[in-house]
């Protein structure tokens, strides 16, 4: 990379332009090689910002609520199956996403890659799709708001309460990134050290240590074999368990405005078996034994719409505890709904800079804030909660789950497509595995795992559809069941087709032809050889500031 033809040397921490520059040579030194940064966006997330973004992003309404209505529709082991399931997907999407997002760092991660490996029609019905799930979850958020603060009163009406929490969300996302950043910490920090707590104490309900209960054991399992509803059951409980996990990705998106995403990255996707064993494991374990699942107040049931951690705490006699759960509930639901709107909106810059969307959504301020992207992302998210107005909570929590975790299903297929397509392509053109920053090891027996039973779901969740629990010959509620549970499919495809009149070629980029060193971050030796501090130790230097 010399300046032997006339052309200035790279300086540190200089954007580099490889048309005016070519390829970095044997012991050049460069901070960076940002190509395709073309957005507003700045690097102002630091290490620990995403890793405890990684680390609580998806600890919402969809584990300490949605738990509940799982466990009414599928019994203990459906739901218990169901987070390993969904557990062991989202930790293969995670490695084959790390991968990507260290080599290619950039807004709208997923879609952009799609665009590269795979083909544009399908990066177009991705990035919008995936949009369309981010304000989706968002109103999500805002009705489990109404859902949480029922338990303390509810003479406040539902619009209220939605409305002044929404500009709470709001707020959130139009202060500085970093504010946002500190946000996410603080709160993921709560979720982290809470589900500790959680778990020591269900382990002293079960074993009859509560002033208001005896020994519970796995009554509840032996009491229901286990299952309700038989295999309806169980795949009724995956939605909602996909639903719970996703936002997981999220990380992806966070690493265009790192410093350093390969410090970053794989120290959030290896914080991931934490998350999965920690809260949605061990978790849902938890709840299956201290919870009866004929329990008329389960989210979703008769009664007062209730967590069931909350449940368990009241039915011990531990009501000091059931309050702070019920506020740690509340934090974890804003959280996730506040991360929404900044997904959301760093989707539709992506898809702006590669001609998706309008180059408008590319503005952002001197804070790195994209406001045209905000803009609708918050508005239209915040709008649609407002149908909990006139709907129990339970019901549009159905709609929505079912809505976003088929969203999410393409999402992570396509992760896992697009890693396995990258290889092939760094394959083909014969380039070493070596020049890769940053290498999982689960590569590609991990990213077809991933891939294979999100396209399996997809299918069983349109046989869900067609014939859902309590099916029957009504024509008219059989077609609303079908649209509210698998619109998101048909929203899908009809983006895709119109992708594929819009762009025609190949129905795959020709692994051949790929650009590979278009969107990718070179990196120089100091950042190669930095290594991560444990989650452990991330975690107590957060507590400790």
């Amino acid at each position: 990379m010399s300046d032997s033809d006339g052309e200035k040397p790279v300086k540190v921490g200089e954007t580099f332009d490889p048309k005016a520059y070519g390829q970095p040579e044997e012991g050049d030194v460069v901070v960076s090689i940002d190509h395709g940064a073309d957005s507003e966006l700045q690097r102002l997330l630091s290490t620990r910002h995403i890793t405890m973004i990684a680390l609580g992003s998806s600890i919402g309404m969809g584990l300490w609520l949605g738990s509940g209505t799982s466990l009414a529709s599928g019994g203990p082991a459906g739901i218990f199956i169901g987070y390993i399931l969904s557990g062991s997907m989202i930790w293969s999407v995670a490695h084959s996403l790390g991968e990507m997002a260290v080599l290619y760092p950039l807004p709208s991660a997923f879609v952009q890659w799609t665009r590269k490996f795979i083909d544009p029609g399908a990066a177009l019905a991705l990035g919008w799709a995936y949009w369309f799930s981010y304000w989706i979850t968002i109103a999500n958020e805002l009705q489990g708001v109404v859902t949480v603060l029922s338990f303390w009163t509810d003479e406040v009406p539902t619009a209220a309460w939605i409305s002044i929490f929404w500009i709470v969300i709001i707020f959130v996302n139009v202060w500085a990134v970093t504010v946002f950043g500190e946000v996410e910490v603080v709160c993921s920090t709560i979720k982290f050290c809470w589900i500790f707590i959680v778990i020591i104490t269900f382990i002293v309900i079960s074993a009859g240590g509560a002033p208001a209960e005896g020994p519970i054991g796995f009554r509840y399992w032996n009491s229901t074999g286990g299952f309700i509803n038989g295999f309806k059951g169980f795949l009724s409980v995956m939605p909602t368990c996909i639903f719970a996990m996703a936002g997981s990705e999220n990380s992806a998106l966070v690493a265009c405005e790192t410093k350093n995403p390969k410090k970053s990255v794989p120290k959030a996707v290896g914080s991931m078996w934490i998350r999965l064993a920690l809260f949605y494991v061990i978790g849902s374990l938890m709840v299956t034994i201290c919870v009866d699942p004929e329990n008329p107040d389960l989210f979703g049931g008769s009664g007062v719409n209730a967590s069931p951690f909350v449940i368990a705490y009241r039915q011990s006699g531990l009501q000091p505890l059931a309050h702070i759960m019920n506020a740690v509930i509340f934090i974890s639901v804003l959280s996730t709904g506040s991360i929404s709107g900044y997904a959301g909106s760093r989707t539709l810059v992506g898809l702006a800079q590669v001609g998706m969307a309008p180059k408008i959504f590319l503005k952002a301020d001197r804070a790195g804030r994209p406001w045209f992207a905000l803009a609708p992302t918050l508005i239209i998210g915040g709008g649609l909660a407002y149908l909990n107005v006139s709907n129990s909570g339970a019901e549009v929590f159905g709609w929505f789950s079912n809505l976003t975790s088929l969203f999410t299903l393409f999402g992570w297929g396509m992760i896992c497509l697009c890693h396995i397509r990258m290889r092939h392509a760094w394959k083909v053109q014969g380039r070493s595995l070596d020049e890769l920053p940053w290498k999982t090891w689960t590569f590609p027996y991990g990213a077809w795992w991933g891939l294979t039973w999100c396209i399996l779901l997809i299918i069983v969740e349109f046989y869900l559809a067609v014939w859902p629990i309590g099916y029957t010959h009504d024509s008219t509620e059989r077609a609303t069941n079908f649209f509210s549970t698998y619109v998101s499919v048909i929203a899908i495809l009809v983006v895709y087709i119109i992708g594929r009149l819009i762009y025609r070629g190949r129905w795959w980029v020709d692994s051949s032809t790929i650009d590979l060193d278009a969107g990718r971050r070179f990196y120089s030796e100091e950042q190669m050889e930095e290594k991560p501090k444990s989650i452990l130790r991330t975690v107590a230097e957060t507590l400790v500031r």
